[in-house]
């Protein structure tokens, strides 16, 4: 591993065979990786998997050091487009006095049918 690089690892079953981190710290500045509802095989509910999502995100970025109020980055991809509203509605109420650079995308498809929501996060300190 690079000197000055950390990888945080959360143990989802996808991390070692694909071979990327949950996240990833340089310095100040943090990746999270594309994150899902670890249960969202259960919840048919975009609104519920992206606020499970996001926990995931607030759990990695608390092991690293790192906050929500740190973000300055959002990424959101949905498989539905009525999900829309409901899923940045979610972001709202997380992000609404960090206002980060945010982008929702309606994808056709996740790696997992079942899965309506992924979520991604760039945060840096200071």
């Amino acid at each position: 591993m690079t000197a000055g690089r950390r990888r945080l690892g959360s143990g989802g079953r996808f991390e070692a065979p694909y071979g990327y981190s949950r996240a990833v710290v340089v310095g100040d500045s943090v990746w999270v990786a594309g994150t899902t509802d670890p249960d969202g095989l259960a919840h048919a509910d975009a609104a519920v998997q992206a606020r499970a999502a996001f926990a995931v995100v607030e759990r990695a970025l608390a092991d690293v050091g790192f906050a929500l109020s740190d973000a300055v980055r959002t990424r959101m991809y949905i498989t539905r487009a009525a999900d829309a509203h409901a899923v940045a509605a979610v972001h709202g109420e997380l992000f609404a006095a960090i206002r980060p650079a945010a982008t929702l995308v309606v994808v056709s498809a996740l790696l997992e049918p079942e899965m309506l929501v992924e979520v991604e996060l760039e945060a840096r300190r200071g």
